[in-house]
């Protein structure tokens, strides 16, 4: 019923309705809509009350809630079921528990803050209050559990196609999903997964975005490594309107792999990757090297050309070297 008022108040931005009027068109009686406009106001909202004119809704609160993500989104499955929070240790951790409680596929969790979130590699993720986006989502995909992988590059096409059709900046991916702008890390993908040998029990990935962060916020070990969308482009960012584009376009990405296979993915992440074709250092678990990023094969891996042939690398660190890259990143 929430969803419903808030609905109405929507289509009459800026317009008082009365309660009588409210009450008529959704049958719920004048008390109940008054506590739910007072639940709503508790939740962020600025909505006037008049004691003759009714309710008229000003603005809704910066905030990543259900009901505003609900009211906007026009996917078929991811993000029909979420679970926000105004704080959690992480996201994935949160998304980990309710896949494993059986919650639907394509439920996503949204938190305004992590207090310890995770990057690649074991590494932390600096998630600060109402100034990215900290999000998880459950799928359960069809494929083998050998194909997981691929959805790392996946989900890396899909945030960084919305990031450039909402902020309007020419951001490219780093293999195998590290989003940058000019060196800086503006993204990080964590992939997670719970399998048995031949099926695939869930997938949760973690998506972490540095959209309204300022120069001043990030902590001195990240100021050099790490921008954000409104530093680079000058000026705040939608949070809600590019979580929405990232959601539809991570849908639109998942069902393509689904019904066509991963080649259209693995295309476009192609032509949107700053590391091929350039210099790079590559930390494996073991050994370290250097060469030439030729490209991806069929299952995600980067072939890179060294000095005693082609090198496939499944797993590991890519730095691009700065001679090539006009970059000193090291993700």
């Amino acid at each position: 019923m929430r969803t419903k008022i808030l609905q109405l108040l929507r289509e009459h931005r800026g317009q008082y309705l009365s309660g009588e009027e409210i009450s008529q068109r959704l049958g719920v009686s004048r008390t109940a809509i008054w506590k739910h406009m007072q639940a709503l106001k508790q939740q962020g909202y600025k909505i006037e009350s008049h004691s003759r004119l009714g309710y008229c809704l000003w603005e809704a609160p910066d905030r990543l809630l259900p009901l505003e993500i609900g009211a906007r989104l026009t996917t078929k499955f991811i993000g029909q079921d979420i679970y926000y929070y105004d704080e959690v240790d992480s996201t994935n951790n949160t998304a980990k528990k309710l896949a494993a409680e059986g919650c639907a596929a394509g439920t996503i969790v949204v938190a305004e803050s992590q207090n310890t979130g995770r990057g690649r590699l074991s590494r932390g993720w600096f998630s600060p209050s109402g100034k990215g986006i900290w999000l998880s989502v459950v799928l359960r995909p069809p494929f083998s559990p050998q194909d997981a992988p691929k959805c790392t590059l996946l989900t890396a096409v899909a945030v960084n196609e919305a990031i450039r059709n909402v902020a309007k900046l020419n951001s490219s991916i780093k293999w195998p999903n590290d989003i940058l702008y000019q060196g800086k890390k503006l993204v990080g993908i964590l992939t997670e997964m719970s399998a048995e040998m031949d099926s695939i029990n869930y997938i949760v990935i973690g998506v972490g975005v540095n959209v309204n962060i300022e120069r001043a916020d990030f902590p001195p070990e990240l100021a050099d490594i790490a921008t954000s969308l409104s530093i680079e482009t000058g000026h705040k960012i939608s949070r809600m309107e590019l979580l929405i584009a990232i959601l539809e376009r991570l849908e639109h990405y998942y069902l393509l792999a689904i019904n066509e296979g991963f080649a259209p993915v693995f295309a476009a992440w192609r032509s949107m990757s700053v590391t091929l074709g350039q210099q790079v250092d590559v930390f494996g678990f073991k050994r370290k090297f250097t060469g030439v990023a030729l490209d991806i094969d069929d299952d995600g891996a980067l072939l890179v050309q060294t000095a005693e042939g082609v090198e496939r690398v499944l797993a590991g660190d890519v730095s691009i070297r700065p001679a090539k890259a006009g970059s000193g990143f090291d993700a």
